[in-house]
């Protein structure tokens, strides 16, 4: 083989060129990785100007990143890898609720809340009561799992997307089962919002005829001794984008019930189970 690079032989040079002593593992992702790189640019005849057009897009997604903007994970997010690397991680057995994305609004150490509460704190949206159980594959009622909660309010916006606005910890909450397994609180019938779109990744999304919608949901974080952590949405059916999440995190046994209700406070109730699997 050539010590030298040349069109033909790009990747068994490039690959090479790695070190005898270097994490075996490392040298694995790179050498697929410069494989699958090279071949890319091979197929599609890649001119010069596009990838000066692909440098500078990269290097505008790193400069609009800060402390509370990550927009290399909404390019991950929208280009569907998120969701690919996810459930490559998250294989489960029939029976189990699926995994999906986590998302970049979680917040850790919200309250601790007892059943039935209210995580509506803004007074807006139309009034749901979420219910169910955390149970495991065979169907028996898991004690102390914690059901970590989190949605946007009825403007489409995290509290942390509106920091005086809205209230601190608006629509979040714990919930901790008892012996019967059982969840519930009262929330909002959540809406669908655009991700953020004004920097490259909204751009990107436009020139491919693509919106920045993800249809409505709720987000969930269960956890359990001696079971698998479990992070997962329940979406509204009849959202206009269920079918067109621009992240891609909608699967078919996570959209949930959201009955409209006759009687009581709430105008809704969307019951759903959460199975979790033993680790």
């Amino acid at each position: 083989m050539t010590k030298y690079f040349t069109e033909e032989s790009s990747v068994e040079t490039v690959n090479a060129r790695m070190g005898e002593d270097i994490n075996p593992r490392l040298r694995e992702v790179m050498a697929c990785l410069i494989k699958h790189l090279h071949a890319f640019a091979k197929e599609i005849h890649l001119t010069q100007d596009e990838w000066d057009l692909g440098i500078d897009f990269l290097t505008k997604t790193g400069q609009i990143c800060s402390d509370e903007r990550q927009e290399f994970i909404l390019l991950s997010d929208t280009l569907g890898f998120s969701m690919l690397v996810d459930a490559i991680n998250n294989r489960r057995p029939p029976g189990a609720t699926e995994n999906t994305v986590f998302g970049p609004f979680h917040v850790a150490g919200a309250p601790e809340r007892k059943m039935g509460d209210t995580i509506c704190l803004d007074g807006k949206g139309d009034s749901c009561l979420f219910e169910g159980r955390v149970i495991d594959l065979h169907g028996n009622p898991i004690e102390g799992a914690r059901v970590d909660v989190w949605s946007d309010n009825a403007e489409g916006f995290y509290d942390v997307q509106q920091p005086g606005i809205q209230p601190k910890w608006n629509n979040r909450g714990i919930f901790v089962t008892g012996a019967d397994g059982k969840y519930s609180f009262v929330g909002i019938k959540p809406v669908c919002y655009p991700i953020p779109d004004d920097g490259p990744v909204g751009k990107m999304l436009g020139q491919l005829g693509r919106h920045p919608y993800r249809p409505a949901h709720v987000h969930y974080l269960v956890t359990a001794p001696g079971f698998q952590k479990l992070v997962t949405h329940t979406f509204v059916g009849d959202d206009d984008y269920i079918e067109s999440d621009t992240v891609f995190g909608v699967k078919a046994t996570l959209v949930a019930p959201f009955e409209r209700t006759v009687e009581g406070p709430q105008m809704w109730r969307s019951p759903f189970d959460f199975v979790l699997t033993p680790v």
